[in-house]
């Protein structure tokens, strides 16, 4: 066997397939979308030439071994703090370098489109926290609730900067991804559940609190915080979108009606009546339930579940924890923006700003969750060389 067919073996094809998949599907809901709601927007040929960055990134990341970027860890965290923080200062406004889009000041203007950096930051989050976890575990092998709780500050010590700084953009949705990313990180650090489990009781109820607060204690949210009550229309209209139907419940009514109305089957492709806006961003899930049915949709959210599966056989069969815990983090991260993503278009999740990975129009989206996946590629490549290496030294 020669090395070029031996090089092409150590790649996982189910993988390449699950994202040809995708592709495909994205190019259909988005064709779609601009057909009945873009008329004169063609964004086929641009999402094409995104998955072909996408391509073209995860091949890149794939050639260098894990361990390489475990050596540039801290410095891929720098790069991506920098980034958002060089946001704050860039010119803002439509055309400019800091461009902002539907309030927040998010998005880097660039030839290429714009380029959202908490895209980037997730991944070297990530990348920060399984290197903090794994040296942690290898220095302080015996647990105590003492190197476990000195852990767990480290961990949110990595966390409260970019949270921060992704939250004052506004991008509550990314910010949110974040925080999924942490608590599945420290689920599987080692650390004690005499701690976790305080620490997950006191977030669900001051979360409960919260949300008890926005709709009884409006008044004082206003007067302490400067919170004005139509900026939680969000929240009113998940709880209920038919009162407030002419403003901040239309989107989640529309989206709504137009996954409900594709019932089992669907309408077929083009056959769409429902009107959605952002159905080729952030609702292109309302595209693909209407058009193809219950049994579209089912088939999407089982191509998701199958590559969750590929990435967790993959973890399962590195012995690396650092690797194991970058696994890790990129499941969480992804799952949870589909789980949000798809939760918000029936009303089971309140509505943000977040895509869904691998379908939605949009370049960071892909070139982030390609960052991701090239670290997944990379874990599956080389470690089969390892392998290799090892039985011929046997």
């Amino acid at each position: 066997m020669n090395e070029k067919s031996h090089n092409i073996k150590k790649i996982d094809w189910i993988l390449v397939a699950i994202l040809f998949t995708f592709f495909c599907i994205s190019l259909l809901a988005i064709s779609s979308a601009q057909t009945t709601s873009y008329t004169g927007s063609n964004f086929i040929p641009r999402q094409v030439i995104y998955y072909g960055i996408l391509g073209f990134i995860i091949l890149c990341v794939m050639y260098f071994d894990i361990e390489q970027y475990k050596k540039i860890t801290w410095y891929l965290y720098g790069f991506g703090i920098l980034l958002l923080v060089l946001l704050i200062f860039m010119p803002e406004g439509k055309g400019q370098i800091g461009e902002i889009i539907n309030g927040a000041k998010s998005w880097y203007h660039t030839p290429l489109g714009n380029i959202q950096p908490s895209e980037f930051m997730k991944t070297f989050y990530i990348l920060a926290c399984a290197k903090t976890i794994s040296s942690h575990n290898e220095k302080h092998y015996l647990h105590t609730l003492k190197t476990d709780f000195y852990l767990l500050i480290k961990i949110l010590g990595l966390l409260v900067v970019p949270f921060l700084l992704v939250f004052n953009q506004p991008d509550l949705g990314s910010a949110l991804v974040f925080i999924a990313i942490t608590i599945a990180l420290i689920l599987v650090s080692g650390i004690s559940w005499l701690i976790i489990t305080p620490l997950l009781t006191i977030g669900v109820a001051a979360g409960s609190f919260v949300i008890w607060m926005v709709f009884n204690m409006q008044d004082f949210l206003k007067n302490n915080f400067g919170i004005e009550p139509y900026k939680l229309g969000r929240i009113f209209s998940w709880f209920d979108p038919y009162t407030y139907a002419s403003d901040e419940g239309f989107q989640l009514i529309s989206s709504l009606n137009s996954i409900g109305s594709g019932e089992i089957l669907g309408k077929g492709y083009l056959n769409r009546e429902v009107y959605v806006v952002e159905n080729h961003t952030d609702f292109i899930f309302t595209v693909i339930g209407e058009e193809w049915g219950f049994i579209g949709a089912s088939f999407v959210i089982c191509m998701y579940f199958l590559l969750m599966y590929q990435m967790i056989k993959i973890a399962m069969k590195i012995k690396d924890p650092y690797s194991t815990y970058i696994c890790t983090g990129i499941i969480a991260m992804i799952t949870f923006h589909v789980f949000e993503n798809i939760g918000m278009t029936i009303q089971l999740l309140p509505i943000t700003g977040i895509p869904l990975p691998f379908i939605s129009y949009g370049g960071s989206s892909l070139m982030g969750n390609a960052l991701a996946l090239g670290f997944i590629f990379s874990m599956h490549y080389h470690h089969r060389s390892y392998l290799f290496d090892v039985n011929e030294d046997d």
